[in-house]
């Protein structure tokens, strides 16, 4: 690495640090006076506020590193240009690019940053936060803790539709399970158990009823009964009937954004239901691309950083804060504005999540093109 490109970035950093510690205080503040009277309602006490503020971690950063950044590098290039050292570095043979170099290499890696936390941060923290913040709510007693009566489900994909009387959330133990499975050759089994349990990777049946019809006599079964029956071949998993429970108790946008879903969770329910009412798969398929796209932000905020802040000549450095202020609220007035049109069905799913980095890269190219 030469000694300009650790320079620029000991002069970003240092602001950058300031402002995402910053961002985060004001954040939490202004959450914890807003949800003062929840966390009062919920008895908790200030350790266990403290530790649902530290647990929420990830989701915070999530929120605050692409304007932390913005602002932190406008103040840096600002800094700069004050002082014509960046006057001096173009005059030296530096090109746009390669001086620019350091801040797209920052903003990459916080990409890959909020990549890794969005698919796993993200969620694991939102439901450890919920948690904390019901530890003192009175629960039920631990022989009915975690079951969700009745259940019924379905994988489209796989031809089989379930159909549990209780069904344990936690354990993943089902009561009085009935089965419907099609098979490929058109043949259909139907299967009723008094439970079922998943043992090794292997769903177990006790005490089984079932019913097999031939694909060729579609009116005739034939019946047989087991103490016990294992089924390699289901591939249904405790946590991805969780991720289907969680999914279909979604009914808008809205609570969708605020479900916290990986990618997992969403390609997963894809999966399973490829035949999906149009408004379902509208709105999955818009927070897919937005958990595909969201990182990138901080990519485009470098970008549109660098023609407000290399151009040369003194300013204040309360211009780059109003200019990083002014440009967060447009783009993320479009980000929610072009969010609503793909949930809405309106416009491509992939181009609601992915409108506004093309436009603020877009525009953020051409202006580049203009810094002399």
């Amino acid at each position: 690495m030469r000694l300009l490109d650790r320079y620029l970035l000991r002069e970003l950093l240092l602001p950058l640090g300031y402002c995402l510690c910053g961002f985060l205080i004001f954040w939490i503040s202004t959450d914890l006076f807003s949800d003062l009277d929840l966390f009062q309602e919920k008895k908790l006490g200030a350790g266990e506020v403290l530790e649902y503020y530290l647990v929420s971690l990830p989701e915070l950063l999530v929120t605050v590193t692409p304007i932390a950044l913005l602002l932190a590098l406008l103040y840096a290039l600002t800094q700069h240009a004050r002082h014509h050292e960046l006057v001096a570095i173009r005059a030296a043979g530096v090109g746009l690019w390669r001086l620019s170099l350091p801040y797209l290499a920052v903003g990459f890696f916080f990409a890959l940053v909020m990549v890794v936390l969005n698919e796993f941060g993200v969620p694991r923290s939102a439901a450890a936060a919920d948690r904390i913040l019901n530890r003192r709510v009175e629960n039920p007693a631990p022989a009915e803790r975690g079951w969700l009566r009745p259940l019924n489900f379905g994988n489209a994909r796989d031809r089989r539709n379930w159909s549990i009387e209780a069904y344990n959330l936690q354990t993943g133990e089902m009561i009085r399970p009935d089965l419907d499975w099609r098979l490929p050759d058109g043949s259909r089994r139907w299967i009723h158990a008094e439970r079922a349990e998943r043992q090794a990777g292997v769903w177990v049946f006790h005490q089984v009823m079932e019913h097999f019809y031939p694909y060729d006599q579609p009116d005739t079964w034939l019946p047989r009964s087991a103490a016990v029956l294992e089924l390699g071949e289901l591939t249904e998993t405790p946590a991805q009937i969780r991720n289907e429970v969680r999914i279909n108790s979604l009914n808008s946008f809205k609570a969708s954004k605020q479900a916290r879903l990986s990618l997992w969770e969403i390609l997963n329910y894809r999966r399973w239901h490829p035949d999906m009412r149009a408004d379902k798969r509208a709105v999955l398929g818009t927070l897919l691309h937005l958990h595909l796209a969201a990182p990138w932000t901080c990519l485009v905020v470098v970008l549109i950083a660098l023609p407000f802040g290399l151009r040369s000549g003194r300013r204040n450095v309360f211009v780059g804060v109003a200019s990083s202020i002014f440009i967060c609220f447009a783009f993320f007035t479009v980000r929610e504005f072009s969010s609503a049109l793909g949930a809405g069905g309106y416009v491509a799913p992939w181009l609601a999540a992915w409108l506004p980095n093309l436009l603020f890269a877009g525009a953020a190219l051409a202006l580049i093109q203009r810094v002399r």
